[in-house]
């Protein structure tokens, strides 16, 4: 298994491909369709799906275009189907955490809400695509449509219950190094409000 990272658009967004011989799952496809097409070609990956972690618009732009060139279906929580305005017909949908076998590989999809109402983590062995949920050293943002600090404090435990050397990979590059990779235990480490979350989530609202 192999992972690509895009950094697309100008919010810094992570278009990741999974990539398991020679299939290919496209996570959180936006902004630019020709920088995936190209990996894909140049790789001679096959796209089997495409997953998304929620349904704000910098995580789908122009992706319906991508659904339709490859004749593959998007795999989204139900309640962040209508945000993303992605076409029904195209979608496949789950309303709790939900498990695929996709391109030969296990995906588990783990409802986080809280960033939005539809969010989810999506894990692939060692590997979890935390989209908005979870970044190195912060978390999404809850005054957007659908945002709930409360629920995003149950996310961020959830998510600390995964093993430490599990590999992050979230949605926008907002690391110390450009990317958007960490792992959980780094995180429990030296993420504020993962730590907040944990040790005292009574102050955990007044902190986000």
């Amino acid at each position: 298994m192999k992972v690509y990272i895009l950094q697309l658009g100008d919010m810094g967004n992570c278009t990741y491909i999974v990539e398991h011989k020679k299939q290919g799952l496209i996570i959180d496809p936006s902004w630019d369709m020709q920088a995936i097409e190209k990996i894909l070609t140049k790789e001679d990956i096959t796209p089997k799906a495409a997953l998304f972690t929620h349904g704000h618009y910098d995580h789908v732009t122009d992706a319906k275009d991508l659904l339709e060139k490859y004749r593959i279906k998007g795999y989204i929580h139900y309640d962040d189907l209508d945000a993303s305005n992605l076409p029904h017909k195209d979608m496949i949908t789950f309303e709790s955490d939900h498990s695929e076998t996709l391109a030969g590989l296990k995906v588990d999809f783990l409802s986080t809400p809280g960033h939005s109402k539809g969010s989810v983590c999506i894990k692939i062995g060692n590997l979890i695509f935390t989209g908005d949920t979870l970044f190195p050293n912060a978390c999404g943002r809850t005054d957007l449509p659908g945002g709930n600090p409360r629920d995003l404090m149950l996310s961020l435990q959830k998510l600390a219950k995964l093993p430490d050397n599990t590999v992050i990979y979230s949605g926008h590059a907002y690391g110390a190094d450009g990317t958007g990779s960490t792992t959980i235990g780094q995180e429990k480490t030296n993420n504020p409000f993962l730590k907040m979350a944990l040790r005292e989530p009574e102050n955990f609202e007044d902190m986000i």
